[in-house]
């Protein structure tokens, strides 16, 4: 992976989710052969891009990610016969969310490649980072340095994001 560079002192940080056949293959594929990229991408692998869930996407912004993207297989060619297809109508309808709530639905993109494309998969990469360093910050990413945590207890490890038991 290269050095991110950036003229205006920001970096994007992106969030990339990859199949475990093609997206996976293509990452390793990228990996062996010496292949850069930015490394400023954190991977997330899915069982089938099919499997994105839309709220996975949107979570990744709200957890501070300039830029997410998907690596899928190539349509036509899909390993559960059209997940690519279904992943590509969830990214669709996250991009519409994204632009009703200002945030911008050119942040989200989805790769179509074949596990042998190691090039494709750092074009992914590269193009994401660039899109991103011209459209500036997440605007939801809080300003400053991250805080440091409050005094207060530690959440409750059993909560999960789901509704807490009422209190006894």
């Amino acid at each position: 992976m290269s050095a991110p560079h950036s003229s205006n002192g920001f970096e994007p940080e992106i969030t990339g989710f990859y199949c475990i056949y093609c997206g996976y293959m293509a990452a390793d594929t990228a990996g062996a052969l010496g292949v850069q990229y930015p490394a400023n991408v954190k991977f997330l692998r899915l069982p089938c891009t099919g499997k994105t869930d839309i709220r996975y996407l949107l979570e990744a912004f709200e957890q501070g990610a300039d830029g997410v993207y998907l690596v899928a297989c190539p349509i036509g060619n899909c390993h559960h016969v059209r997940g690519n297809e279904r992943g590509r109508a969830r990214v669709a309808r996250a991009k519409h969310v994204l632009e009703e709530i200002g945030l911008g639905g050119e942040r989200l993109e989805i790769f179509f490649m074949s596990g042998s494309q190691a090039h494709a998969f750092a074009e992914a990469a590269r193009t994401m980072t660039e899109r991103i360093r011209r459209l500036g910050p997440n605007p939801l990413k809080p300003a400053g340095p991250p805080r440091p945590p409050a005094d207060e207890p530690d959440e409750d490890i059993s909560f999960r994001g789901r509704c807490p038991d009422p209190a006894p």
